[in-house]
């Protein structure tokens, strides 16, 4: 979380919204936020629809304003590599939203 921090303004450069999820309450949600420093926005999945659909444990998606899954990364994700994914979907006309 704190790495898609560091690179949030590379994120919106390339039109990219962060967005974290996890089945944590609001209340922790805004707690870690506030520990980590962190402006992008956490989701609470309390009830784990989100789980549902996209599975658990950690991962990224890449997802265009269609609503289309345009990447995946599964575990721990690379800053660096994702940011080189949303370019080149950009180049391929791909406007995209994470």
């Amino acid at each position: 979380m704190q790495a898609f921090q560091k690179e949030l303004p590379l994120f919106e450069k390339q039109d990219a919204q962060v967005l974290g999820v996890s089945s944590d309450t609001l209340a922790t949600h805004r707690e870690f936020a506030r520990e980590h420093g962190l402006s992008f926005p956490l989701l609470s999945d309390e009830k784990g629809d989100l789980q549902k659909l996209y599975g658990a444990g950690r991962a990224t998606f890449v997802i265009d304003k269609s609503g289309v899954i345009r990447y995946i990364h599964r575990g721990f994700p690379d800053t660096a590599k994702l940011l080189e994914r949303l370019a080149k979907l950009q180049e391929e006309g791909d406007v995209t939203r994470l």
